[in-house]
């Protein structure tokens, strides 16, 4: 435990010397938090928000409580919509990091003095998977905790922060979100495997962002809703694919042809 300590304080102590990661870590998870308290702050102070009548279509009242109805239950269908904002954060932070890690560790040519240590193969990829996600998960938890501290003060008062706290959102941000970021290292690995260049390798690694840009304009165009029953499947399918995607980063990190494949 103390050597993946140690690498988890030297990762941070250089990756977080790169301005992009740093503001990938310090200010991506402000800017997506911020969409959704923004999306409240206008329907709350609208005219037709405060008018609250209505009848709303069905795909707005299946993302409310039963004692959630008119200008209410439209706030939490169009901040539920953004709720995949919380779900990029554990994405992005990671494979910024992590790609940076690897293959910065190539262009300094510090990897060979690492790899020279009694370390083990296992003990030097938990210690660099646990940089990358320790800050995405923090990043992700302290956005949400913003987002939830915002949207109360701006609602005090009303029922609708119970929604805001409700299954599927607790599945994504507390679930689907540490699912995401080990995806992402382990992606980053792969990439950082097979690329000498940190800029390419963050470039390629950001792919991982794609399915989850397909289900937010998925539930947009209403093929998708992000209901707990898509919540919970889509965090069975994520275990399966980390298990796949861990497997081919370890067999790829060859740490016996680094020395000599990565030049």
């Amino acid at each position: 435990m103390k050597k993946i300590q140690t690498i988890i304080r030297k990762e941070w102590s250089e990756v977080f010397k790169n301005r992009l990661v740093l503001f990938t870590v310090a200010f991506l998870p402000l800017i997506l938090t911020a969409i959704p308290l923004g999306i409240i702050y206008a329907t709350t102070t609208s005219a037709d928000f405060a008018s609250g009548a209505g009848d709303l279509p069905e795909q707005f009242n299946a993302m409310c409580p039963p004692e959630i109805a008119g200008g209410e239950c439209f706030q939490v269908f169009m901040v539920s919509q953004f709720m995949i904002m919380f779900m990029i954060i554990p994405l992005a932070i990671p494979a910024s990091i992590s790609s940076y890690s690897i293959v910065g560790e190539k262009i300094n040519r510090s990897l060979e003095p690492l790899l020279a240590t009694p370390i083990t193969t296992a003990e030097l990829l938990v210690g660099k998977s646990l940089a990358a996600i320790i800050p995405a998960l923090i990043a992700t938890w302290a956005g949400f905790t913003i987002f939830i501290v915002g949207a109360w003060i701006m609602l005090s008062g009303s029922g609708i922060i119970s929604s805001f706290l409700d299954g599927r959102w607790l599945v994504a941000i507390f679930v689907i979100g540490p699912l995401m970021a080990l995806s992402a290292v382990a992606f980053s690995v792969i990439i950082s495997s097979r690329v000498n260049d940190p800029r390419v390798a963050e470039q390629v690694s950001m792919i991982i962002i794609l399915p989850v840009l397909a289900v937010f304009f998925g539930q947009l165009g209403g093929i998708i809703v992000l209901n707990i029953g898509f919540m919970i499947a889509s965090a069975f399918v994520l275990a399966i694919v980390d298990g796949l995607l861990v497997y081919l980063a370890v067999r790829l990190f060859q740490r016996e042809s680094i020395l000599t494949r990565w030049k």
